[in-house]
Order: C-alpha cells, then sequence, then structure tokens
C-alpha cells in the first residue's frame, strides 16, 4: 500500500509538470500573436500574474484522474510559481533558468536546466525563439455560457499536445483547457486574479529542508 501511495504521487508530479510547461507554452505563444484579438491583447498587456487555481485531468474515456488545486505566481518572461496545496503539497519554480520540482510527502526534489526541458514542440515556445504563426493555428470558436473560447493546434506532428482552448469571461482569463496525444484532457479554472501587481522575487528561488533528496545539479 505504501509504495502504490508514493507511486500515485510521482505520477501525480510528472502529470503536474506537464501540465505547467503548456500553460507556460500558450502564454509566451500568444504574447507573439500577429494579428489583433483579446487573447494576443490581454497576454502582450500581462506583465505578472498571480491567482488561484483549480486543475481536474480526465482520460481518453472521461473518468477523472485527478483533482487538485493552489496557488500560481507567473512573472515573465520564464518565471513561475506553482504552489499545490491538494492533494499533495507540490512546489514547482522557474527562475528564469532552471525549472524546479519539490515534492513535501516524497521529501524529493529534481532540478533541470529549462532549455533541456523544453526542447520539443511546441514546449520550446517558453524561451520565446518562434513565434506562434510557426508552431500553432489560432482560431476563434465562439462563446458559451458568458465565456469566450479560441483554439490553438499545433502545426507539428511531434507535440505533445494535441490542442488547447482559453477562455475569456469579460476580457479576463477564466479558463485552460489542453488535450494531449493520449486523449487526456486538463481543464485549469483560475479566480482571485491579480494582473501586473509586484511579486516577491522570493517566490522565484526554492530552497529545501534539510534530508530533501536532489535529483539534478543544483548550481
Amino acid at each position: 500500500m505504501v509504495y502504490d501511495r508514493y507511486a500515485g504521487q510521482q505520477d501525480q508530479s510528472m502529470r503536474s509538470i506537464l501540465l505547467l510547461r503548456l500553460f507556460m507554452v500558450v502564454s509566451a505563444a500568444l504574447s507573439f500573436a500577429v494579428e489583433a484579438d483579446p487573447v494576443s491583447d490581454y497576454f502582450s498587456a500581462l506583465k505578472t500574474f498571480e491567482a488561484k487555481f483549480t486543475q481536474r485531468v480526465v482520460d481518453a474515456n472521461g473518468e477523472l484522474i485527478q483533482e487538485s488545486g493552489g496557488e500560481v505566481w507567473i512573472s515573465k518572461p520564464g518565471r513561475f510559481r506553482w504552489n499545490y496545496t491538494t492533494p499533495y503539497h507540490q512546489i514547482i519554480v522557474a527562475d528564469g533558468e532552471r525549472l524546479w520540482n519539490y515534492d513535501a510527502d516524497l521529501e524529493q526534489a529534481s532540478v533541470s536546466p529549462i532549455d533541456e526541458t523544453l526542447t520539443s514542440t511546441p514546449a520550446m515556445l517558453l524561451s520565446g525563439l518562434r513565434p506562434l504563426s510557426e508552431i500553432m493555428n489560432t482560431t476563434a470558436i465562439g462563446l458559451a455560457e458568458d465565456v469566450a473560447w479560441f483554439r490553438l493546434q499545433p502545426k507539428g506532428q511531434d507535440a505533445a499536445v494535441e490542442t488547447v482552448r482559453i477562455g475569456l469571461h469579460k476580457g479576463q482569463l477564466k479558463v485552460i483547457e489542453v488535450r494531449d496525444n493520449f486523449g487526456n484532457q486538463t481543464r485549469i479554472r483560475f479566480s482571485d486574479i491579480r494582473l501586473n501587481q509586484p511579486l516577491d522575487e522570493a517566490l522565484f528561488r526554492l530552497e529545501f529542508p534539510p534530508g530533501t533528496d536532489v535529483i539534478g545539479d543544483i548550481p
């Protein structure tokens, strides 16, 4: 039973890292949009982002895989912090150079250079090296329950993402949906959003308790 619990936590950690990469891919990509639209306007004006979030993952059959939640802070370019408080305590931080992942329950952490974790399309968009028009096709879907929806479709066949949907409510980011190539769908909803407010630099530094098992090279 102990092994199953820890294995499940490790699976949760890997899923969370992928989802965070996908979210930052979307954030970075939208800032390169050429044609004016509410989505590109929103992300172009965004410098910092702070919010609470809930995350729900279902498989290709619609079966619930995971529900989680916490808080997120983003400071462009390339810095973010996701604090997962449920169902496990997990912190994921990008400091502009490295991606850090700390799982309190497992007493385990990992660190890797951002360029090594973002080598595949469309994850490389976090570095801002390629414009959205080269990587994704963007389409306005329409309104549903007072939410304006936009679809982003990766052009590359090797992309880890099948499709991304962005939902804006009254010009504010409300929800991000990601479907991967295995048919899993992740929905992240945001609340209590604060834009372009000063953020403490300490948010983007991560220190581990003594005895933490660290995988990777600490600078």
